[in-house]
């Protein structure tokens, strides 16, 4: 009888093996329980932290303006980095970079500083604006002083330009030339299938190029030999193969 009683009694070893495990699945429970609501509050203080330090970098779109500068009537053999060193005189340059025409890949003589401070800016303004660059005179001036310069009116609906693999570039246009006078010019001298005048996006002025088509490579060639050097609003225009 003692022997069938002691053998319902859990022995020392055993209860301590039990109560290990039990206070583990406790302390185990206790950790995913902290797990799970720490969690998202260490998740919130992530996304809080990447909103602040995205926030920081943002800047009024006035203060950016403040502190980029328009550069004009630069020569067009100066590259990005010339353009640096012409203004590091006078701040720490943040970004340099001088317009190039898709097409043709030849400078537009012009290009954009974007200065460190507002300060730094008008520094470079006043030592750079009218000074000699190869021969020209620049023109130093914050972007938002040169904004205003340009035509934003809205433009006038463009016919549709049918492009074709017979194509001319039509460049040096004067910035009266509009699409319909390039059109009628090239039409006098024999048939054409399309003309466009590029104009800078939103705006009708006139970035002073554009596109003739043709059905054929023969009529492609006897409007080079005709038209280039010819004169266009008292300009004259280059015509070479797009």
């Amino acid at each position: 009888m003692a022997t069938a009683i002691s053998s319902l009694i859990t022995p020392p070893a055993l209860y301590l093996r039990c109560r290990s495990t039990a206070s583990a699945s406790v302390s185990v429970s206790a950790r995913l329980s902290f797990r799970a609501v720490a969690a998202p509050q260490a998740r919130g203080r992530g996304l809080a932290l990447r909103v602040a330090a995205s926030s920081a970098v943002l800047e009024a779109p006035a203060e950016v303006a403040a502190r980029k500068l328009y550069v004009g009537n630069i020569p067009r053999t100066v590259t990005n980095d010339e353009l640096r060193d012409m203004f590091a005189a006078h701040g720490t340059v943040e970004r340099a970079e001088v317009m190039y025409d898709k097409y043709t890949n030849r400078s537009r003589r012009f290009g954009f500083v974007t200065m460190s401070t507002a300060e730094e800016a008008n520094a470079a303004i006043e030592a750079l604006n009218g000074t000699e660059v190869g021969g020209r005179k620049i023109k130093v001036n914050v972007t938002e002083s040169f904004l205003p310069n340009i035509d934003l009116s809205a433009p006038e609906p463009e016919p549709v330009f049918v492009d074709s693999q017979y194509k001319v570039y039509v460049g040096n246009l004067a910035k009266s030339v509009t699409t319909e006078v390039l059109k009628n010019f090239f039409s006098e001298k024999g048939q054409i299938l399309s003309a466009t005048v590029s104009h800078i996006p939103g705006t009708s002025k006139s970035k002073g190029f554009g596109f003739v088509t043709f059905s054929s490579e023969e009529e492609v060639e006897a409007a080079v030999a005709t038209f280039n050097n010819a004169e266009l609003e008292g300009q004259p225009i280059r015509v070479n193969r797009a």
